[in-house]
C-alpha cells in the first residue's frame, strides 16, 4: 500500500546533513514525514522540484523589522514578506524598536502582533540594558525570546551598554547564547573629528578597525571568565577574525552578505551613504579576511542584519544619513551567486543558514531536513539568472544596494510548516507565522 502524504516535493536535489543528491520529501501535519524514492506515493499537494535544489529552510537570525514605532520603513508583515520572497524561512528580530523590547510585556506585544501575520516564523531579541539585568534569566525563557542583544556601541539611550561592569554583571547573568554589537563607544566617540561632512567615504575611517577589536577583545574576556555564550555579530575586520579564530571555546561569529560582497572604496563611490552601515564595509584586505574565516570554519552563521532606512533618510548628507540596509530579500540570492561562483560550497550555504543557527540557538525542530523536523524549505534554482531591482523589494523602504547586479542563483519557492507561502515570486495563501521554539538553557 502507497503512503499517503499532505505535501510532496518530487525529483528535487536535497541538500542535507547526507551530503547532495536527488531524493523526494513527504511532508505531514507540517512536519517532514520521509525523505528517498517516494514514487509510489500520493499527496494533497505535489511540488515538482525536478532540476532545483532544496534546502533546509534558510533562518536569518539578524533582521530589524522596526515595528512597533518606526513603521514607515518597515513593519511585521512587510518585512515578512521580503523574508520569503527571497526564501527565508524564519527571522531572528531586533529589540530597536520604539518602545524597545526590553521587557516581558513588549516581548509579547511583538509576538501577539506577529502571530499569524508574519509570512515566515520568527524569534525575537530582548535587549539588555541596565535596567533589566537581573530579569534577564526570565526574558530568555518567554515565548518568541531569542535571548539577549547586547548593543557595546552604535546606539543611544537605553539600549546602550558602554561600561565594563554593566557588561560584566549582564553577562554573568546569561543562561543562553547572547548577541552583542561590537564596537567600542569611546573610541567612536573619540573620533567623531575624523568623519568629513558630506562624504560617506570616510565612515570606516571613524568606526576604524581598532573600533571593533577593542570592543570584541573586552567581549570574549567577559565572556571567557563567567564561561558564557557570547554571539559576536557582523564580524568585519581582519583583526577581529584573527582574535576570534583563537578564541572559540565561548564566541561564535556572524558575518553578513554586504561584508562580503561589497568593497570600499568603489561601494561608497557607486552608493555614497547607501553603503553606510555599522559596522562599516571596509577595504578588500578585510573583505579577504572575512572570506578566510568563512573557509577555514571561524564563521558560524550568516545574518542579513537588513536595517532599512526611507531613501529621505539615507539622503541626508553625512554623517545626518541613517546607517543600515535592506537584505533579508536578497541574502539567498547574492550568496548563490557567490556559491556559483565557486567562493563556498552549497553544503557550506547551508550551513551558514540552517544547520549553523538551529545548532548555535537550540531551535527545535528546525534547521535541518530530517524526518520529524518542521517541513521548512527553501527552493532555489542554481542555474536561473536575475538581476536584482529596486522594484523587486517588498520592504517599505523599496531600495536594495544591490539594484542593477546580476546574480545567477534565485529562490524559486519557500515552504514554511509544509505550506507553500512563495512560489515563483508570487506570495501564496494567509501568513501563518509563529513563534521559533527553543531547548531550554542554548
Amino acid at each position: 500500500m502507497s503512503a499517503t502524504y499532505d505535501v510532496l516535493v518530487k525529483g528535487g536535489t536535497v541538500v542535507n546533513q547526507d551530503g547532495v543528491g536527488v531524493r523526494d520529501v513527504g511532508v505531514r501535519g507540517g512536519r517532514i514525514a520521509a525523505i528517498g524514492n517516494l514514487s509510489a506515493a500520493t499527496a494533497g499537494e505535489v511540488i515538482e522540484a525536478s532540476g532545483l535544489h532544496v534546502l533546509p529552510g534558510v533562518i536569518d537570525s539578524q533582521v530589524h523589522f522596526r515595528e512597533p514605532g518606526l513603521e514607515h520603513k518597515e513593519d511585521l508583515e512587510s518585512g515578512s514578506r521580503g523574508a520569503v520572497l527571497g526564501g527565508v524561512t524564519a527571522v531572528f528580530e531586533m529589540p530597536n524598536t520604539k518602545p524597545l523590547t526590553t521587557t516581558e510585556a513588549t516581548l509579547a506585544d511583538k509576538v501577539r502582533r506577529a502571530r499569524n501575520r508574519m509570512f515566515c516564523d520568527f524569534a525575537f531579541y530582548v535587549g539588555g540594558t541596565r535596567e533589566n539585568i537581573d530579569d534577564i534569566p526570565m526574558l530568555e525563557k518567554l515565548e518568541g525570546s531569542a535571548g539577549i542583544k547586547v548593543f557595546m556601541g552604535s546606539s543611544t539611550g537605553d539600549l546602550l551598554v558602554d561600561d565594563e561592569s554593566s557588561l560584566d554583571r549582564i553577562i554573568a547573568r546569561l543562561g543562553r547564547r547572547a548577541a552583542f554589537h561590537s564596537e567600542d563607544e569611546a573610541r567612536l566617540i573619540e573620533r567623531m573629528s575624523v568623519r568629513r561632512a558630506g562624504d560617506a567615504s570616510s565612515h570606516p575611517e571613524w568606526r576604524d578597525e581598532e573600533a571593533a577589536i577593542i570592543s570584541t577583545r573586552r567581549l570574549v574576556g567577559l565572556a571567557e571568565k563567567h564561561k558564557r555564550r557570547a554571539h559576536v555579530l557582523h564580524v568585519s575586520t581582519a583583526a577581529e577574525m584573527e582574535f576570534l579564530a583563537a578564541h572559540k571555546d565561548w564566541a561564535s561569529v556572524e558575518v553578513t552578505p554586504h561584508h562580503l560582497t561589497l568593497v570600499a572604496p568603489d561601494c561608497y563611490e557607486r552608493l555614497g551613504t547607501y553603503a553606510q552601515m555599522n559596522p562599516p564595509v571596509r577595504d578588500e584586505r578585510h573583505r579577504q579576511a572575512i572570506w578566510a574565516a568563512l573557509a577555514s570554519g571561524v564563521v558560524d552563521v550568516l545574518g542579513s542584519d537588513h536595517a532599512p532606512h526611507t531613501r529621505e533618510e539615507k539622503d541626508h548628507a553625512y554623517p545626518a544619513s541613517h546607517s543600515g540596509m535592506t537584505g533579508v530579500q536578497t541574502l539567498v540570492p547574492i550568496m548563490l551567486d557567490h556559491v556559483n561562483a565557486g567562493r563556498l560550497s552549497i553544503e557550506r550555504f547551508v550551513d551558514l543558514t540552517s544547520h549553523g543557527p538551529q545548532r548555535l540557538f537550540g531551535i527545535r525542530g528546525k534547521g535541518r531536513i530530517a524526518a520529524g523536523y518542521d517541513a521548512d524549505l527553501t527552493i532555489v534554482d542554481l542555474k536561473r539568472e536575475e538581476t536584482i531591482t529596486h522594484a523587486q523589494v517588498a520592504s517599505r523602504a523599496g531600495w536594495t544596494p544591490y539594484d542593477g547586479k546580476r546574480v545567477k542563483g534565485w529562490p524559486v519557492g519557500t515552504v514554511v510548516r509544509g505550506r507553500r507561502v512563495m512560489w515563483d515570486g508570487e506570495i501564496i495563501g494567509a501568513a501563518h507565522g509563529a513563534p521559533v521554539a527553543f531547548f531550554e538553557g542554548f
